[in-house]
């Protein structure tokens, strides 16, 4: 097992009181497979990505429980300093705004070719010429003569493609992507899921893809997590979630997709808006919104169901639901 994340807790202490942004999320990822995470904005997939990662702000955000088991060895228990060590050549990340996370000031060659000195040593020419190597690998052209240019000089895909080169620059066993195609045109979209589905596969690495789009995994995804309000909704091989899925949560996240078949229709939106993480409503947070709740759906919180083997549901009513 590559990662395993067991009961993981997240709050967030504010003046105005404490938002559980992460409530006892559980999910495995196997080298060279794909886990997708899915929901929708606040429900906690970033944070779980950033508390895995170790660059979780604090304050205010804090750990409060569970484990995150990176190669059998449990992260959460290790210091600053050899997290340090983890972050870069065990586990990288791939940030959602790249012109955000990129340096304005530095060029991309000296930004690609820190990670080199800071963690191998490399004197500047040498990490230069790994630069241009990488930035070659994730297909961006005339690598030699752009090594030297900034951020704001090349295009949303081709920034994408160079914090693709960062994440990858020391061959990490796992990869988390957050929403790697924000903002990015259809067209730019699918090349920037078809590179990191080869390089993954070149390096047999473990992928984290966080996402709110499911037209993106689709392709790309071995299983998905499906998050709301802090919690996994719904896990299941990623064909089985298209072909029937098991929560009216999830089920609402793919009607909403819209479809050449139904054109001229009306698209399908979930009523109503994500709960407030510091007022989750009791029993089931995903009640308020939910057209086939029912009484037991406002007492009881639903424990993660086994559909199958590899499948679960937290909802009292899977089967209506799957069936449905």
């Amino acid at each position: 097992m590559l990662l395993e994340v067991r009961d993981l807790h997240v709050e967030f202490h504010t003046r105005d009181g404490v938002a559980k942004a992460v409530n006892g999320v559980n999910y495995t990822v196997d080298e060279g497979e794909t886990l997708a995470v899915l929901g929708e904005s606040g429900s906690g997939k970033s944070v779980t990505a950033q508390a895995i990662m170790g660059i979780l702000d604090t304050p205010p955000g804090k750990i409060t429980g569970g484990e995150v088991l990176f190669q059998g060895q449990d992260l959460l228990k290790l210091k600053e300093e050899e997290r340090r060590k983890i972050r870069g050549a065990g586990m990288a990340m791939i940030f959602q705004d790249a012109l955000s996370s990129l340096n304005p000031v530095l060029s991309v060659g000296d930004q690609l070719g820190e990670m080199f000195a800071v963690h191998q040593g490399m004197k500047r020419k040498a990490a230069r010429a790994k630069a241009v190597e990488l930035m070659e690998r994730v297909g961006i052209p005339a690598s030699k003569e752009r090594v030297g240019q900034y951020p704001h000089q090349f295009s949303g895909g081709m920034r994408q493609r160079i914090m693709i080169a960062m994440a990858l620059s020391l061959e990490p066993s796992l990869i988390i992507a957050d929403e790697p195609t924000t903002a990015l045109d259809v067209t730019v979209q699918a090349q920037v899921m078809d590179l990191l589905a080869t390089l993954q596969s070149e390096l047999n690495m473990g992928l984290i893809l966080i996402t709110h789009d499911l037209g993106v995994v689709a392709d790309v995804a071995d299983k998905i997590a499906v998050m709301y309000a802090g919690r996994i909704v719904e896990t299941a091989p990623v064909h089985d979630i298209y072909k029937a899925p098991a929560h009216p949560y999830t089920k609402g996240l793919l009607e909403s997709i819209p479809r050449l078949d139904q054109k001229g229709e009306e698209l399908y939106a979930i009523k109503g808006l994500p709960p407030n993480l510091m007022r989750i409503p009791p029993g089931c947070a995903f009640n308020p919104r939910c057209p086939m709740a029912q009484d037991v759906c406002r007492t009881d919180e639903p424990p993660l169901y086994e559909v199958s083997q590899d499948r679960r549901s937290a909802c009292h009513f899977w089967r209506e639901t799957l069936n449905g």
